[in-house]
C-alpha cells in the first residue's frame, strides 16, 4: 500500500487562468500525474478557497495574498487522482464565510473528502477517515495561524492550534477517536513560518507529542520549502513537504519551486519515498538534471541536522534509510 502526499497546492491566480485555457490535467505533467494516481490514496494541503463567490477578507489589515480558484479546479485535483485535501490553513477563508463553505461543497461533489474547516468549531476539528486501497487512514489536520481564520462555538472557519506553547486538548482527542475508528492514523500540520528552511525547536516537540498522541506519520506544510525527515519512536515525521503547485515568485536561494511527493508505505518499519518536484509556473512535473542534484544536496543536508538520512534510488527518487546517524 502507498499513500501519497502532497504539500500546498494553490489553485488560484494564475493557476486559475491556466485551468480557464486549457484541460485541468495541464496543471500536472503526464507523468506525474500518473505517479500520483497510482497511490492508493493522495492527500495535499489545498491552499486557496474554491468558489465563485466572496469578498477579499478584512479579518487581516494590510493580507497582501488572497486565492481564489473557480469550481472547474477541483478537476485539477481529480486528475492527479487526490482522496482528500486539508482547508486548514491561512488561506482558506480569503474570501469569507460563502466561498469556505462553497469549497467544502465542491469538493464533495467530486467525491474529494476535506477536512480542517467547517461550519463550526466542532466540525472544523473533527478529523476524516479515507479508504486506501482497503485500509482505512485518519486524517487530523490543524493550522497554527491565523487565529481569526478559527471556527467558533457556532461561526464557520478553520481547525485553528496554537502549537507553538504544546498541542491543545482536541488535538489528542481527535487523534485517539481516529485511532479508535481507523487502522492508520496521519498528523497533517499547517505550522511554522513562510521560507523557513529547518523546523523550529517547537515543531519538533509537537511532533514528538503528535506521535505520542497516536500518529502514524506526521507530515506538515506552510514553509513553502521542504525539509528533511526526522524519526520518532519509528514513525516517520516530514516537518515541511514544500509546495506542489503555484504561481508564486521564485527565491533562487530557498528554491521554493522545487517540492516534493512523499509515497509513504506503513508497516512495522514503514517506508518513506520522496519524489523530487520542478515547479513551472502554473505547471508541476517531476525534477530533473540540476534541480533533482540540488533537492538530493538540499534532502542529504537537511535530514543529516535531523539524525536521518536518504539513500537516491534514481534521478529524483530517495528514499528514506532505516538507519539513522
Amino acid at each position: 500500500m502507498t499513500i501519497g502526499v502532497l504539500g500546498d497546492v494553490m489553485l488560484g491566480r494564475q493557476v486559475a487562468r491556466a485551468l480557464a485555457e486549457g484541460p485541468p490535467e495541464r496543471v500536472w505533467s503526464g507523468e506525474l500525474a500518473e505517479l500520483c494516481r497510482s497511490c492508493d490514496a493522495l492527500v495535499c494541503n489545498l491552499e486557496c478557497c474554491i468558489s465563485e463567490r466572496g469578498s477579499p477578507t478584512e479579518r487581516i489589515p494590510g493580507k497582501p495574498f488572497f486565492f481564489r480558484a473557480p469550481p472547474q479546479a477541483v478537476d485539477a485535483l481529480a486528475a492527479a487522482g487526490t482522496t482528500a485535501v486539508s482547508l486548514a490553513n491561512n488561506h482558506a477563508l480569503d474570501y469569507e464565510v460563502d466561498a469556505l463553505l462553497d469549497t467544502i461543497d465542491h469538493l464533495a461533489a467530486a467525491g474529494i473528502a476535506s477536512a480542517g474547516a467547517g461550519g463550526d468549531e466542532e466540525r472544523a476539528q473533527r478529523g476524516v477517515v479515507i479508504d486506501a486501497g482497503g485500509t482505512r487512514l485518519g486524517l487530523l489536520v490543524a493550522t497554527d495561524h491565523p487565529d481569526v481564520y478559527a471556527a467558533g462555538e457556532d461561526t464557520p472557519g478553520v481547525a485553528f492550534a496554537d502549537l507553538r506553547s504544546s498541542l491543545p486538548g482536541w488535538i489528542p482527542d481527535e487523534l485517539g477517536r481516529l485511532r479508535g475508528e481507523a487502522d492508520l492514523v496521519m498528523a497533517f500540520p499547517h505550522w511554522g513560518p513562510n521560507m523557513a528552511t529547518e523546523p523550529d525547536r517547537w515543531q519538533r516537540g509537537r511532533a514528538r507529542g503528535l506521535v505520542t498522541a497516536g500518529a502514524d506519520l506526521v507530515a506538515g506544510h506552510s514553509a513553502h520549502v521542504f525539509h528533511g525527515i526526522g524519526r520518532i519512536e519509528n514513525r516517520l515525521v516530514l516537518f515541511d513537504l514544500g509546495d506542489a503547485l503555484d504561481d508564486y515568485r521564485v527565491d533562487r536561494r530557498r528554491r521554493n519551486d522545487l517540492g516534493v511527493l512523499a509515497l509513504w508505505s506503513p508497516g512495522e518499519d514503514p517506508e518513506l519515498e520522496l519524489v523530487g518536484l520542478r515547479l513551472r509556473y502554473c505547471e508541476t512535473e517531476l525534477a530533473r538534471g540540476k534541480d533533482a542534484d540540488w533537492i538530493a544536496a538540499r534532502l542529504e543536508k537537511a535530514c543529516g541536522a535531523l539524525g536521518t538520512r536518504v539513500e537516491r534510488l534514481d534521478e529524483q527518487r530517495f528514499a528514506s534509510a532505516t538507519g539513522s546517524r
